[in-house]
């Protein structure tokens, strides 16, 4: 099983999180929302493109000038310039793509992301390393709990599976020695309540 729970830590990687919650929102909601296909596809373009491909390139840039070891940047000092341009890159996302009058869920989700990336560095300026991973899935939960709630849906079953993803990656990252349990609860709850806190606003 030790062998096994650190591929959780991949699929479930953070820079994974923002383009499977859009997939969720779009193709498994199909039926509440009222976008064409183009409309989509765009919105997806744009969310793969400012949360996952600028990251990663500005990762292997940080790579080659020896500021960053690995993609799960584990060391503390790593962490402040990763985080600082997820909130630049989530601001502009939530500013000029998935805005407030084109998708109102979305974008208090990736607002949400924004306040949690926001506490996470707050905390590195504590000497506090919160888990970005709990953060990133715990979202991506709430993010599904909130929709269900919003469409007067049934979405037990997704919700279950986060459930257990949560505790599987949980226990990838103690594991791969990557977090103590006080760090995994700062990530989870980092995670959950700016989206809670958020709700307010759209449910």
């Amino acid at each position: 099983m030790k062998k096994i729970l650190p591929i959780f830590s991949y699929l479930f990687h953070p820079l994974f999180i923002p383009v499977y919650s859009c997939l969720f929102y779009f193709f498994v909601n199909e039926n509440y929302i009222s976008y064409s296909n183009l409309e989509i596809y765009l919105i997806l373009f744009q969310v793969v493109i400012i949360t996952f491909f600028i990251p990663l390139s500005f990762f292997y840039l940080l790579k080659s000038l020896g500021k960053i070891d690995t993609i799960m940047v584990s060391d503390l000092s790593q962490r402040k310039l990763p985080l600082i341009m997820q909130i630049i890159l989530l601001f502009i996302l939530i500013k000029k793509g998935t805005t407030m009058d084109r998708i109102p869920e979305l974008y208090f989700y990736f607002l949400g992301g924004l306040l949690s990336t926001l506490v996470v560095l707050g905390f590195l300026f504590c000497k506090i390393k919160a888990s970005i991973h709990m953060v990133g899935i715990s979202s991506l939960l709430f993010l599904v709990i909130g929709l269900s709630f919003h469409f007067q849906s049934n979405f037990i079953n997704t919700i279950v599976f986060l459930l257990v993803i949560c505790g599987l990656v949980a226990s990838s990252r103690l594991v791969m020695k990557a977090h103590t349990s006080k760090e995994l609860i700062y990530g989870f709850l980092s995670g959950i309540l700016p989206q809670i806190a958020l709700w307010f606003l759209w449910l």
